[in-house]
């Protein structure tokens, strides 16, 4: 059963909103608009919006969970399920945070490879990725909400280059509104899911803020944030590119960053990759953080230990996608499961919490 976090290892509850925010916005916001696109065309900016509405509804369904027993997601899977089924529980979102790391990792590792340095040698620059992240994560959680603060605040310039694409919109894609079937809007609702996954960790991070019931307003703040930011995102991407342009770009954002220029410097899109590296690592640390603190408490093992287990695991993962049809496969595959982890696993287990609590009360 997991123990009360110490008082020095607390977090406040504000830096829940840059936990949520780091986590979600990575390297989906690259090259998320093809893919909504290609299901609803303009209308996808509609799916941002829904996809966001969601993430809302989910978030407060997971606060109905960790307020009632006011710790994390591993004391709920023991008190519902028990000890073994519990853990085994657990252990299947262990599973899920070390995809996102690998998720994460390899397609900015792809970015890098395409736009940078098409020779890299991709198991040297992993290996330093990891190192580093695994540094963080050994510093205990209050280094990795600092990094999440790092995270969210540096790269915020990057928001004054969408000025540049701005200039040279047409507005008039954007309409006719509502041009395409509510269920492709829904379908591209659905596919916008990935681009706004990981803020599941907050079923691990709520032992960790104090007063976590005063984090709620903040995650969804962060929450909000994030969906602002892909939406602002969205329709100046739809306003710069037609529709056939869109489908043969597959990084749209970092496409609209080679029109950035200044008198002093050319190809902003190398800044701007290089950057991202910013945002990135926050991903793969919170992930990698998620993972073996599950770990710990199921395994009864160190956490550093556990961090370091997976380093491996993650590594080899990583070095073993090597085309983009894999990396295409591993990226859709885990969004189908994280879609139905989120909306529909999460959701019954606010329902069995309800029924067992009612069955205890009564007996």
């Amino acid at each position: 059963m997991p123990t009360a976090v110490k008082e020095e290892l607390l977090i406040s509850p504000f830096l829940a909103f840059f936990i949520v925010h780091s986590i979600q916005l990575g390297v989906g916001i690259l090259g998320f608009q093809r893919h909504i696109a290609e299901i609803a065309g303009y209308d996808g900016w509609i799916s941002v919006l829904l996809a966001g509405i969601t993430i809302h509804l989910v978030v407060w369904i997971m606060y109905q969970l960790l307020n009632d027993h006011q710790n994390d997601l591993m004391l709920i899977h023991e008190n519902i399920f028990g000890k073994w089924i519990g853990k085994l529980f657990s252990f299947v979102f262990m599973i899920y945070f070390i995809f996102i790391a690998l998720t994460v990792l390899r397609t900015y590792l792809e970015v890098i490879q395409v736009w940078l340095f098409p020779q890299l040698n991709m198991w040297t620059f992993s290996l330093i990725f990891l190192i580093l992240a695994y540094y963080i994560v050994s510093s205990g959680f209050r280094v990795v909400a600092g990094i999440c603060f790092l995270g969210v605040i540096l790269p915020m310039g990057l928001l004054v280059t969408l000025l540049f694409p701005l200039q040279h919109g047409h507005f008039a894609n954007l309409f006719p509104v509502l041009d395409h079937p509510f269920s492709a809007i829904l379908g591209a609702t659905k596919e916008m899911v990935l681009s706004y996954l990981g803020f599941e960790v907050l079923l691990i991070v709520y032992p960790f803020l104090k007063n976590p019931e005063k984090s709620r307003k903040w995650t969804h703040y962060g929450a909000a944030f994030t969906t602002f930011i892909y939406l602002v995102v969205t329709l100046v991407t739809y306003t710069f590119y037609s529709e056939g342009q869109l489908a043969q770009t597959i990084w749209p954002t970092l496409t609209l960053w080679k029109i950035v220029s200044f008198p002093f410097l050319e190809r902003f899109e190398y800044i701007g990759i290089s950057i991202w590296a910013i945002v990135v690592l926050p991903n793969i640390c919170l992930a990698l953080w998620g993972a073996s603190r599950i770990g710990k408490v199921i395994f009864s093992i160190k956490q550093r230990t556990i961090a370091l287990i997976l380093l491996p695991i993650i590594y080899v993962s990583n070095n073993l996608l090597t085309s983009r049809e894999a990396i295409d496969m591993v990226n859709s595959n885990f969004a189908k499961v994280s879609f139905y982890l989120i909306y529909c696993y999460i959701p019954i287990l606010l329902i069995l919490q309800w029924i067992v609590n009612k069955v205890r009360k009564k007996a």
